[in-house]
């Protein structure tokens, strides 16, 4: 027994890891099922950081160096999880065992940075001072190939010996995204260069534009009407006083001398470079630069990317290998691989892969830019519907670099009848955005946001754009010469007969010929917009354009239109839109087939003569204030009309109600109609048909106008001077009003009588009353109330309501002189969140027990240990109130309060808060020393509590 004991224990040692081997060797797959979904859980992590980094990283903040340092060991533990995966799909047996462990270590790792991967407080901090702002970009395409060409880059510019370098390849490439990566490196390194200063070049660019650029880049203006040679001297003598900048200049396509546009020369004294992008290597020798050319992805680099954007669908069995003889012919350029693969995504079929590399292999071609162009073709062939190529061709009659606005483009698709048999606009609108979602999609278009963020914008890369207008016919079906600094029309291409569509669109196009008149008998399209300079078109211009049928001569000079005019029998659209010096039009009596009329911001004064002829006119838009009157008997005429769009501040033009209830195809109106009578004959009209957008003045008011594209805000009503009470029929507010403003009215005493109209307005979000002295009481009794989506309430020189207000979010009350108290506590403001009061003279005291000349009570009394519930009230604001004492006799809780500001309220002597009742989301309390300290506090300590938040006004 003795000997036994010793003897299990060398058993025991020897067993052990024995029994672990075989442990390891016999559960690999088991573990490697638990790595992985351990591996899951740490990329789910990553996801969450990343959507929060997506709202949190702005161009001020960085990444804390432990959020970096933990993504970047996410990733390079991910890398290392797939080199296990593959060993345990190779099957070693001998090695199972290692492989196990290796495994059960890697599970352990990957808990372990998952724990650390719990950040509970912010993942980025303030930038260093002078931290410039990084240029969106992608991820670089190709672990060797372009983080070769980024190095190879970074290096000549950290390399005193080379003062101009040239990046060039073709296009598509990636040339302007290695020069990104490279601008946010360097703005990284503010300590080599002080300034990194980024121009869009493109192909059209001129001298004169590439000055504009430069000028605004650097935050400066130049003149624009002095010759090149003043304006390169005053660029010169701006940028020679800088020292240690990067000039970066994306998509040259012509060499230029620097001294011509104003840039100095980089020298070792300026420690100035200049890095270029282009296409062509001529550029780059000519202009004296090291020239680094971007390769090509190899065709590895090139399979990954594809199957990235086309989706895992590629690597199963039967698809793989014709897929990768697809991917092959994107001929490793990242612009085409990416384009082909999208149209790609989803497809499942065989069948449609060997098609697809069939029509690939059809349209191929030999040079480099026609190969790009083809392979590009193939997409814009594989788009399903002839409407969305035409779609593109509408975006290619843009300037080159453009962000289109999405309505806009749309406007022009319904207007030249791409997007047609909607059954109405709202449908036809739903559709374009379907159709440009779609090519945002197939990578045909870029999605750009706008300034605010919240409108969002098409842009079309150069290359797409040359495909389009290569497949179009550019050579006599179309010309295109948007945004090339014109000065005159090009008159050699532009009497071609074969002319179809021509783009003239941003020049600088001052005049026509005189007698000019343009032999274009299959010209469809004329679009000269945007040029400023332009103010006289002949008058035999039009003549020999017998099939126009879309003419854009928005924001041009033009002051008087030429009478050829009149003879376009089949001109559809007229577009005239922003033409401020234009004062009248020729007559229109011809123009029966016109469907789209736009005078927006002209001089008209007069409707145009034979305005009644045109039965087939959908859309006008009418919003000058210098058109004085809309002749009575004309508007029933225009049977088709969709969209009637008025300024709505004129003394003269009001519509009739009996006239606008005969539009029965109406879907949108803003004006200004004649009498309440008239807007209830029009409201009431609306009931047996479709809803309709509005924006309807009823009354007298100079000084209000209406939105002119209100289908961005909502149907809005305005009453202004108007009696209630005298006899005649009050206003009848439709369902669906969603604005309503009420201004220097009399006779309305209470809320309840408008509303309580047959027609109650369910829909209501905003209503404002100001200067309407006859109301009493909003509404007579508690149990009474408003619309139940009503958010914003404000009042002016009136009294409040008192009721139920579910959803009420804003309540001002300003300049209301004779108000006292403001509201009672047992009005139920549960979603109030910001309470605004200035300048109310008699105010007393903001929530009352009682409300005078109301009648009515809150049937308890008032007293210090009262609480009232504001949970959603975030701002409190009372300012310049002379006679305010109390805000609340009892006790606020309001959890959710960030601000509360008090200013030239001298009576008031308490605050409506109490121990415990500190809102926990307080963040400043802005007052003046002397009134905090004239406070009066209903506990010792409640002082020292809100003492810390206490932000000091002068006065």
């Amino acid at each position: 027994m003795e000997v036994s004991g010793p003897i299990l224990e060398i058993i025991r040692i020897i067993w052990d890891p024995i029994r672990k081997r075989f442990r390891y060797h016999r559960s690999v797959e088991k573990y490697m099922v638990v790595l992985r979904k351990k591996l899951e859980e740490l990329n789910s992590r990553k996801e969450d950081i990343e959507s929060r980094l997506n709202i949190d990283l702005h161009p001020s903040k960085t990444l804390k160096r432990e959020v970096r340092l933990w993504l970047d060991n996410v990733q390079k533990i991910t890398s290392e999880v797939d080199t296990i995966s593959q060993e345990v799909g190779e099957r070693k047996c001998l090695s199972r065992a290692r492989l196990g462990k290796k495994i059960a270590v890697k599970i352990q790792m990957v808990q372990e940075l998952n724990q650390k991967g719990a950040f509970t407080d912010r993942l980025v901090i303030d930038a260093p001072p002078g931290n410039k702002d990084a240029l969106p970009t992608t991820a670089l395409v190709g672990d060797s190939t372009a983080k070769s060409n980024v190095e190879e880059v970074w290096n000549c510019l950290m390399d005193d010996n080379y003062r101009k370098i040239g990046v060039y390849g073709m296009g598509g490439v990636g040339k302007t995204t290695i020069l990104k990566h490279i601008h946010n490196r360097l703005i990284r390194k503010a300590d080599k260069f002080g300034h990194v200063i980024w121009i869009s070049v493109s192909k059209s660019t001129s001298v004169i534009q590439l000055q504009d650029k430069v000028a605004c880049a650097l935050g400066v203006c130049i003149p624009e009407n002095e010759s090149e040679m003043i304006r390169a001297a005053k660029l010169f003598a701006m940028m020679r006083t800088m020292k240690k900048y990067i000039l970066i200049l994306d998509d040259v396509w012509e060499e230029f001398q620097l001294e011509d546009v104003g840039i100095p020369e980089p020298t070792a004294d300026n420690e100035s470079k200049l890095v270029l992008t282009t296409r062509l290597v001529d550029v780059c020798l000519r202009m004296g630069c090291k020239h680094i050319k971007v390769e090509l992805l190899t065709e590895e680099e090139a399979w990954t990317l594809f199957v990235e954007k086309a989706g895992c669908d590629v690597i199963a069995p039967y698809i793989e290998t014709i897929a990768k003889e697809v991917a092959k012919e994107g001929a490793c350029l990242p612009l085409a691989i990416v384009t082909i693969a999208r149209s790609m995504k989803g497809v499942t079929e065989s069948c449609e892969w060997r098609n697809a590399l069939e029509e690939l292999r059809d349209t191929r071609g030999h040079r480099d830019m026609r190969r790009v162009l083809e392979q590009l073709k193939f997409s814009y062939n594989h788009l399903d519907d002839e409407k969305l190529r035409l779609c593109l061709l509408y975006c290619a009659l843009y300037p080159e670099d453009l962000d289109i606005g999405r309505r806009e483009l749309i406007e022009r698709l319904i207007a030249g009848g791409v997007i047609d048999g909607m059954n109405s606009r709202q449908a036809a609108f739903d559709k374009g955005h379907a159709m440009l979602n779609k090519l945002e999609k197939a990578c045909l278009l870029k999605c750009v946001m706008g300034s605010y963020g919240d409108n969002k914008r098409v842009k079309m890369h150069d290359l797409i754009r040359d495909m389009v207008l290569h497949v179009n016919g550019i050579s006599s079906r179309l010309m295109v010469k948007a945004g090339m600094h014109l000065r005159e029309i090009p008159n050699d291409k532009y009497r071609t007969e074969d002319l179809e569509m021509a783009s003239l669109m941003y020049n600088y196009i001052s005049e026509i010929p005189p007698n000019s008149s343009p032999l274009c008998a299959k010209l469809s399209t004329l679009l000269l917009s945007s040029n400023h300079r332009l103010r006289r078109i002949p008058d035999p211009f039009f003549l020999h354009m017998d099939s126009l049928r879309f003419l854009d001569l928005s924001d041009t000079g033009i002051e008087v239109l030429p009478n050829s005019i009149s003879k376009l029998e089949k001109l559809a659209v007229l577009l005239l839109r922003g033409c401020i010096r234009l004062r009248c039009l020729p007559s229109l009596t011809r123009l029966i087939a016109l469907k789209k009329l736009d005078l927006c911001d002209t001089r008209v004064k007069e409707i145009p003569q034979g305005m009644e002829m045109l039965i087939n006119l959908k859309y006008l838009n009418l919003y000058t204030p210098h058109l004085e009157f809309f002749p009575f008997g004309i508007l029933p005429k225009l049977i088709n009309l969709q969209v009637l769009v008025t300024y709505g501040a004129s003394k003269t033009l009001k519509f009739k109600g009996e006239e606008l209830a005969a539009l029965r195809k109406l879907e949108i109106f803003s004006g200004q109609l004649s009498s309440v009578q008239d807007f209830n004959v029009f409201m009431i009209s609306l009931q047996d048909r479709g809803p309709i957008v509005y924006s309807i003045r009823v009354g007298e008011d100079p000084c209000v106008t209406l939105e002119e594209e209100m289908e961005l805000f909502g149907n809005h009503v305005t009453l202004s001077k108007y009696i209630f009470g005298r006899g005649e029929d009050e206003p009848v507010l439709p369902n669906d009003i969603q604005r309503l403003k009420i201004h220097d009215c009399r006779g309305l005493s209470s809320l309840r009588k408008l509303f309580s109209r047959i027609n109650y307005p369910s829909g209501l979000e905003s209503c404002q009353i100001f200067n309407c002295k006859d109301m009493v009481c909003a509404l007579e009794s508690s149990s009474s109330s408003l619309p139940e989506r009503l958010e914003l309430l404000k009042f002016a020189a009136t009294t409040l309501p008192d009721g139920t207000f579910s959803n009420l979010k804003r309540l001002d009350c300003y300049l209301c002189q004779n108000i006292k108290r403001l509201f009672t506590a047992n009005l139920l403001l549960n979603n109030l969140e910001v309470l605004q009061v200035t300048s109310c003279l008699q105010m007393k005291e903001i929530i009352a027990e009682e409300l005078e000349g109301c009648g009515e009570s809150n049937n308890q009394l008032i007293n210090r240990d009262t609480i009232a519930n504001f949970p959603m009230l975030r701002t409190l604001k009372f300012h310049l109130l002379p006679n305010l004492k109390t805000i609340f006799m009892g006790v606020l809780s309001c959890d959710s309060l960030q601000v509360l500001e008090v200013s030239e309220c001298p009576k008031l002597r308490r605050l409506p808060f109490s121990l415990p009742f500190i809102p926990s989301s307080l963040q400043r309390i802005s007052a003046t020393t002397k009134w905090w300290e004239s406070l009066e506090w209903d506990q010792p300590d409640a002082k020292a509590a809100f003492q810390p938040f206490l932000t000091q006004k002068r006065g």
